[in-house]
Formats: C-alpha cells, sequence, structure tokens
C-alpha cells in the first residue's frame, strides 16, 4: 500500500495550535534568548516528559513550553516556523488556533501577540503563497468573565480574526459556561468552533451545537456513540476536525486501528484531519495522513475525500 502520493496532495489544516508547534529546541532557543530559567535543559530532558498519560498532563508540559515566549519576533519565529513546516506537508491553507489569555496572564499584551503572528502570516503567505488565518481560542478552566474582558479587547484586531474556539481542559467545563460570550462573537458575524467530545461526555457536543451554536466540532470522537447525534452533525454538515496522533498520545484512542474518523466518514460526516500540537504528539499533518490511513488500511478515494473535506470546510 503506498498512499504517499494522494497524502501529498494541497490540503487545508483546520485544527492547529500555534503553542503546540513550539518545537523542544525552539523552547530552548527562545529560554536562551529571553533568558528564562526553564526545568529541562537538554532535548533528552526534554524527550522524557513526551509521555502523556492524559489531556492534563500534556497541559502542563504545553503550558511551560509557551513561557518562553515573550516578544513580538518569538511569536513571528513561531508561526512562521509553523506555517514554513506546513508547506512541506503541502498545506495550502491554515486555520491556526493561539491562547491569548495564556500569555495576558504571563504578562504578554495582545499588540505584541498579533504583531508577530500576522507578521509571520503575512511573510509565509509572500514565501510559500501558504494562506494563514487566525483563531483565538479560550482557555475553558478559566471563567467567561475573563474571556469576555479578553474578547472585548480583540476586538481592536477583529480585521484579524476569523473567529473564536473553546480549548484547555474539557472535562467539568461545559459549553454552557461560555453561552454569552459565543452570542457575543456571533453578533460580530465570527466563525464558531469549541473542542468537544474529546476526553468530555457526549452531552458537550450536543451542547455545542445547541447552546454555543458551533459551526465546526473540533475532534468530537464521543459522537460515534450517538446516533441522532451521527445523524444531526451529518445532516447539519458539521465538520469535525480530528486529530489522530494527538488521540493516540492522550489515550482518547488507545490505538489508531480504533479510531472514529473513517467509520464517522462513512456515515456522511465531514470529517478532517489534522495535528493539534505537532511537536508534542509526533507528527505534523501528513504524518498523522500516513499513520491514520496504515492503520486503518485506507483506499486512495478515502484519504482523496479526507483531504477534500478539508479544502471544503475551510473558513475563507
Amino acid at each position: 500500500m503506498n498512499h504517499l502520493n494522494s497524502i501529498n496532495n494541497p490540503k487545508a489544516e483546520l485544527h492547529i495550535h500555534l503553542e503546540g508547534s513550539l518545537e523542544p529546541q525552539m523552547i530552548l532557543n527562545l529560554a536562551k534568548r529571553n533568558n528564562i530559567q526553564i526545568k529541562y535543559s537538554s532535548l533528552a530532558e526534554f524527550a522524557k516528559a513526551y509521555q502523556f498519560k492524559n489531556l492534563q498532563e500534556f497541559l502542563d508540559l504545553y503550558y511551560l513550553g509557551m513561557s518562553v515566549l515573550k516578544t513580538e519576533n518569538d511569536y513571528f519565529d513561531l508561526t512562521y516556523a509553523y506555517l514554513t513546516r506546513a508547506h512541506q506537508d503541502n498545506v495550502t491553507h491554515s486555520e491556526m488556533f493561539f491562547d491569548p489569555q495564556a500569555h495576558l496572564e504571563r504578562g504578554v499584551s495582545l499588540d505584541i501577540m498579533m504583531s508577530g503572528l500576522w507578521r509571520a502570516i503575512v511573510q509565509a503567505k509572500a514565501d510559500y503563497g501558504i494562506n494563514g488565518s487566525l483563531i483565538p481560542c479560550f482557555l475553558r478552566h478559566l471563567s467567561e468573565n475573563n474571556a469576555l474582558s479578553v474578547f472585548d479587547d480583540l476586538m481592536n484586531y477583529r480585521d484579524k480574526i476569523i473567529g473564536i474556539g473553546l480549548d484547555s481542559s474539557e472535562l467539568g467545563n461545559p459549553p454552557a459556561k461560555f453561552k454569552n460570550l459565543f452570542n457575543l462573537a456571533r453578533k460580530e458575524q465570527l466563525k464558531l468552533l469549541a473542542h468537544a467530545g474529546e476526553e468530555g461526555p457526549v452531552s458537550y457536543v450536543w451542547d455545542a451545537l445547541d447552546i454555543l451554536g458551533v459551526d465546526r466540532i473540533d475532534h468530537g470522537n464521543a459522537i460515534l456513540s450517538d446516533q441522532a447525534l451521527i445523524k444531526r452533525i451529518a445532516t447539519d454538515k458539521i465538520t469535525l476536525t480530528m486529530c489522530p496522533l494527538s488521540n493516540r498520545c492522550l489515550q482518547v484512542v488507545p490505538d489508531l486501528s480504533k479510531h472514529q474518523a473513517i467509520e464517522l466518514l462513512n456515515h456522511d460526516v465531514c470529517v478532517t484531519i489534522n495535528s493539534d500540537d505537532p511537536a508534542y504528539f509526533g507528527g505534523y499533518i501528513n504524518q498523522n495522513y500516513v499513520e491514520l490511513a496504515t492503520a486503518l488500511n485506507l483506499t486512495d478515494a478515502e484519504i482523496n475525500k479526507l483531504i477534500e473535506n478539508s479544502l471544503t470546510a475551510k473558513f475563507v
């Protein structure tokens, strides 16, 4: 089986956390550049830390990694490095998540963040022809009031963002907690997304649709247990942005041969394949396609359908 030809076709990436593309070597370089002490001093030490048993263990390392981001140039370097790498996998369009609250908490201003991110998007477009868009995600373990305050400030950069998302710890933080935030974003004509049904129950997916009114569901693995929900998502043409290597790493799916992507695709759900946090989960987007194709023995037609879905489902 050699599907490498079709896997290399032009594609979009719709579920990528920029902070999750922060490679260990860049973390070490930025820590040195910004004179920040972190508890790992070598790549070998970092490698040992990358064994996660659950979402929270990953998040702990993820927040430690992003602590080295301080200056506009840091945000430029991070984003440009990801877009360069995505271009190598023939990604022509990427809708990129970032977590403004996690940076604001560390005293980094929105202006520094947005200037660096945007400059990298412009540069990568000039260098590679790749299109990049920004989607700030709100941390669900923080309060809605915090989110509303940050959203208000983000509206100073309304021309540079295409939507809002919801991420971080899913369990115990149901979508309904952010109903007012999503109502506000809808009035601003932003696209709406939420991580749901990754670690959380299937009811969170229903709530993301019915209470938040999302346009896309990030992950959505849990929906396979609910036939009515599968039908709803297929009928309403709600895209799922699935992330196989992330799911395996965090034990959402213990083995890629049990991954839900193709069964959902066969139920006419618009499934897409993405890398989530590639620096932490062992591969960028093409690696996700390769390993899923191998584990599920995908046909060329199935791979092409997943790629076609990514281009159909992009917001821009």
